[in-house]
């Protein structure tokens, strides 16, 4: 569905999360929440100038075809920055202490059959001396590493696989995975960074890391995730995206529920109440 809105000038066209943007041809500007706007809708508006999407992402619109009609494409920026790291370190906090199956095996009368005052079925570790390896280093990269030096931790900055000539205070791509403890993604979707990590970046994480996905489903080959998870090449996963929303139920991420290393919340990360009324108002 869409709404249509008029200035005394513009045309705005307001689509809304899974509508399709096909009808733009009088448009002038279109806001969109999670709507598709792809090429042939763009080339359909001749009197289109600008793309706003509601939300940090625009990899719901053809900007290449944007560009080369000269039409401007903007974003909501640094609405979350502390929303997504917060969830980002709930997140990491539940898995590296094994909140969820320790709550579990509680509710499952463990406790009681252990007959002592604890027990360690699952794997307890500080984050206190770990390493915190950080892909993306935009306003929601730096804030999870503010938290993370917070913690005691050491934070290694790296960009997209395939990135040189970052500078001393970057890491090497290849390097943030074999020494990282931790790794946590905090990167737009694009052509270059769709599955960015797959089976060749899960073979060389020698340290067995803890991964945490807040930022875009399709930044990892989700196939790949759930064979690196089952064959214990990495010690757990956090996401809060998935590369098709909401997954069908029988999609390589539903499938690692049954799994205690393993936390999938429905993209939430962003969505405090004090952030959504932030958001609407940008």
């Amino acid at each position: 569905m869409a709404i249509s809105l008029r200035t005394s000038s513009t045309t705005i066209a307001i689509w809304k999360a899974g509508s399709p943007s096909s009808r733009l041809e009088r448009k002038e500007a279109e806001a969109a929440f999670k709507a598709p706007v792809r090429g042939p809708a763009i080339a359909s508006a001749p009197n289109l100038k600008l793309v706003a999407v509601a939300a940090t992402g625009t990899d719901v619109v053809d900007v290449a075809a944007c560009a080369q009609r000269e039409v401007t494409v903007s974003n909501i920026r640094n609405y979350a920055v502390n929303t997504i790291p917060e969830h980002t370190f709930a997140l990491i906090l539940a898995l590296r202490r094994s909140l969820l199956a320790y709550r579990n095996s509680v509710q499952a009368g463990r406790w009681q059959e252990a007959n002592q005052f604890c027990y360690f079925d699952f794997p307890i570790n500080d984050l206190a001396g770990s390493t915190l390896g950080v892909i993306g280093d935009g306003a929601l990269g730096r804030s999870v590493a503010d938290i993370g030096r917070a913690f005691g931790m050491k934070d290694l900055f790296s960009d997209y696989k395939g990135t040189k000539g970052m500078g001393p205070l970057y890491t090497p791509f290849e390097e943030v995975l074999e020494v990282s403890d931790i790794i946590t993604l905090h990167s737009p979707l694009m052509p270059s960074t769709r599955n960015m990590i797959s089976t060749a970046e899960f073979a060389q994480m020698a340290r067995r890391p803890l991964l945490i996905n807040t930022a875009r489903g399709g930044l990892f080959d989700e196939a790949a995730l759930e064979h690196a998870l089952r064959t214990g090449q990495i010690s757990g996963a956090g996401f809060d995206v998935v590369t098709t929303e909401p997954p069908a139920h029988d999609h390589p991420l539903m499938r690692l529920l049954d799994l205690p290393n393993f936390i999938l919340t429905p993209h939430v990360a962003w969505a405090t109440a004090r952030r959504s009324t932030r958001l609407s108002i940008s």
